[in-house]
């Protein structure tokens, strides 16, 4: 029997999987770490913890397959937005942390940008706009306040770009990553963009020059690497792609016009189609399939499992006490108070930005808000407010689409171990949802790129590999409810967005 490995580098994690290429999971094995984020709204890692990560877990998954490596026919790394992309010098050694989609300090050149570049033509060339999640205006900002460090970089390497070149000794980047970046990705002609590249000053050279599709061969394993990773010499390596587009292609998503929405750290809600959309909201890249025909769409929270590991961190100490007591998870523990409450947490009503935010309002002086507190409320009262801002956060990004999505969406990540989640997910939005049986999306889209990468099967060959939950509808009655909270859940942010510049204008005061 043949075998793939599909490894997803994520914010916090990075997980690897052993499948059969006849769509058997054999293996996995996760490696957690932590973000580095020196000060409020920055967010930044070292790439070599990505690279470890990566390594540990493929070495890890082998282990525990137990299978012999040569029967191993091909991998894929995805990995979380990069951002800035990793700045490398001329020995391809980073100079420093790469600053990641979190991150949100470009705000100045963001300002430049605005005042120095015409806005129609930057969207007419990239479909994209500005805020300080791209990774162009963080590759300005690194232009901008490190010097030293621009004047050596040699190129600017996406997290599993840099990771494939560890693995195979060849640098190249996917379409998906290269529009991903932002306003210097050519997005008509699927090329970088050298009108925009010389209006903001960046080097074409800087960019990697070799652009391939996600389920291209980049290269072949290298002896040191193979040995490291307990595999073959010579096994190759696909190119991968951005999380959020990989697990969409896991769920089953091969052709435009499907709607699904992936729950990790933050939450990307996407559309996939080959035609132009009406909203100038989202944010726009090449597909992980057919990536010189087909476009990802995609909005969502800057914020959003992240949100519900915050809320366990900082106020569940007795939950996380018993888990590791009795065993049963703390996140289930809290689902059980929560799912004891009314829609709507009995009137608290929370906003998500607990990073600022980037669609569909893009404003980086957004604030987290918890509104409605009154002593009759209980922490259990807050968890479930917090799963209902994230459902919220979701319905808005839906509606900036200005698409028609049918009946039903498909839901992904750690929303999908929570009956109760998923539940207020459909109550809020309206939407049936449909969730995957395994939480294996993002890697399964690597098994999937890996395995017709290296003609392995076809996409129709694998068409039935996703197993999908049972529907979950609606409930008409809490919908209803929901439409009133959700009402004040968008004009919270509107009466609060002038108190939110101001408390922002405070912070850096108070910073300096």
């Amino acid at each position: 029997m043949n075998y793939l490995i599909g490894t997803d580098i994520g914010t916090s994690g990075t997980k690897s999987i052993v499948m059969s290429t006849e769509g058997k999971l054999i293996s996995q094995d996760l490696q957690e770490y932590d973000l580095i984020t020196p000060r409020p709204l920055w967010a930044e890692q070292w790439p070599d913890v990505w690279v470890d990560a990566a390594f540990r877990s493929i070495h890890n998954a082998m282990k525990k397959a137990n299978i012999n490596p040569s029967d191993v026919k091909g991998i894929c790394v995805s990995s979380l937005y990069g951002g800035s992309g990793i700045p490398v010098d001329a020995e391809i050694k980073p100079l420093r942390p790469c600053l990641i989609w979190m991150d949100r300090r470009a705000q100045s050149q963001e300002e430049w940008v605005k005042k120095n570049i015409d806005a129609e033509r930057l969207y007419t060339i990239t479909h994209n706009g500005t805020d300080p999640y791209y990774g162009y205006l963080k590759i300005l900002w690194i232009k901008d306040n490190e010097p030293e460090i621009w004047k050596k970089t040699k190129l600017f390497l996406t997290p599993n770009s840099y990771c494939i070149y560890k693995m195979t000794g060849e640098i190249a980047i996917d379409y998906t990553s290269a529009g991903n970046i932002g306003g210097i990705f050519d997005i008509e002609k699927r090329c970088w963009s050298d009108e925009m590249l010389n209006a903001m000053n960046i080097p074409k050279s800087m960019m990697p020059n070799r652009l391939v599709e996600s389920s291209d061969i980049v290269g072949t394993l290298t002896e040191k690497a193979a040995k490291e990773l307990g595999l073959t010499v010579g096994t190759p390596v696909c190119a991968g792609g951005i999380d959020c587009v990989v697990a969409t292609l896991g769920l089953g998503v091969f052709e435009p016009g499907s709607y699904a929405a992936a729950i990790g750290t933050s939450m990307c809600a996407a559309l996939v189609h080959d035609k132009p959309i009406a909203s100038k909201g989202l944010i726009e890249m090449p597909y992980v399939k057919d990536a010189r025909k087909l476009s990802y769409s995609f909005g969502g929270g800057a914020t959003a499992g992240a949100l519900i590991k915050w809320f366990r961190n900082n106020f569940a100490e007795l939950e996380m006490q018993e888990e590791k007591q009795n065993g049963k998870n703390a996140y289930d523990l809290l689902n059980d108070e929560a799912e004891k409450l009314s829609p709507g947490s009995d009137g608290i009503v929370i906003l998500p930005y607990f990073m600022g935010e980037r669609s569909p309002i893009w404003d980086t002086n957004a604030k987290g808000v918890v509104f409605g507190l009154s002593l009759t409320h209980t922490k259990a009262h807050v968890y479930r407010a917090f799963l209902e801002a994230v459902a919220y956060n979701l319905r808005q990004t839906m509606e900036s689409t200005g698409t028609d999505l049918g009946d039903s969406i498909l839901l992904a990540g750690g929303v999908t171990k929570s009956k109760l989640w998923k539940q207020i997910f459909a109550d809020v939005t309206g939407y049936s949802v449909i969730c995957p049986k395994e939480d294996v999306e993002a890697n399964l889209g690597d098994v999937i790129l890996a395995g017709v990468g290296t003609c392995q099967f076809t996409y129709k060959d694998i068409i039935n590999w996703q197993v999908l939950d049972d529907k979950i509808t609606p409930n008409p009655e809490n919908h209803e409810l929901y439409n009133r909270y959700y009402a004040i859940y968008q004009s919270l942010y509107k009466n609060l967005k002038s108190d939110m510049v101001a408390l922002t204008n405070i912070n850096q005061m108070t910073i300096k």
